[in-house]
């Protein structure tokens, strides 16, 4: 088994869906290899075809899009710990997966530019037109406004913070898929900045502390700002 996962200088890990898949693998005890891949090295993944991670390959078979991955996952090897718990934790993984996906769009201002400052060298002319280009404007002046933007953006997590002031994980007692998902925008953003998003008596930093710590400190020995 093989996982293609996105790399930056220095190691770093940014991928948020990436991470849903490691967490993923690592939650049903799966051994794989991971291999890192830079933005210009993903169209010569599997013989090509692609555009985005994880890729997965196992047993002949080549799956793409954290989501997918996770379903085959589950269904491919069902005697390994559940990543849903039946049909209502997938129904709940999909509700927080566009939930996030908002989240991802908040945060991303908020650290843009120091995204670009450990972007591979071959990678940093594509990451800027890019994302400058979805954002409108500069890079650099989008981040100079995070402050600013820090306190609305702390406020719409008050569903999840609500929701761990009363249980350990987003799931419950223990974490599942939904968890994973809500942990990969927060390990992106600890993967390239170190600007705080999270006040430090918030619930929410110690559930992430809690995430960087499960399957062996899994995330937590990924480079990163702590």
């Amino acid at each position: 088994m093989r996982l293609y996962d996105l790399t930056f200088g220095e190691d770093r890990r940014p991928s948020p869906y990436c991470w849903r898949t490691r967490m993923a693998l690592a939650h049903k005890r799966l051994a794989c290899e991971v291999q890192p891949v830079g933005f210009s090295e993903i169209k010569s993944i599997a013989g090509g075809g692609y555009r985005t991670v994880p890729v997965l390959q196992d047993a002949g078979r080549v799956v793409s899009d954290s989501q997918a991955i996770a379903d085959y996952l589950e269904e491919t090897y069902p005697a390994r710990p559940t990543l849903f718990g039946g049909a209502p934790g997938r129904a709940l993984a999909l509700f927080v997966h566009h939930w996030v996906l908002g989240i991802q769009a908040q945060i991303f201002p908020l650290i843009c530019h120091d995204l670009l400052k450990h972007v591979l060298p071959a990678d940093q002319a594509y990451i800027r037109e890019s994302r400058e280009k979805q954002l409108g404007r500069r890079l650099e002046d989008a981040q100079a406004e995070r402050d600013g933007k820090l306190p609305a953006f702390r406020a719409n997590l008050e569903p999840l913070r609500a929701t761990l002031r009363g249980q350990s994980y987003v799931a419950g007692e223990r974490p599942m898929y939904a968890d994973y998902i809500v942990f990969g925008p927060f390990q992106w953003s600890r993967s390239v900045s170190p600007y705080r998003l999270l006040a430090e008596d918030d619930p929410i930093r110690d559930w992430f502390g809690r995430m960087l710590d499960l399957h062996d400190g899994l995330g937590r020995r990924s480079p990163g700002y702590d």
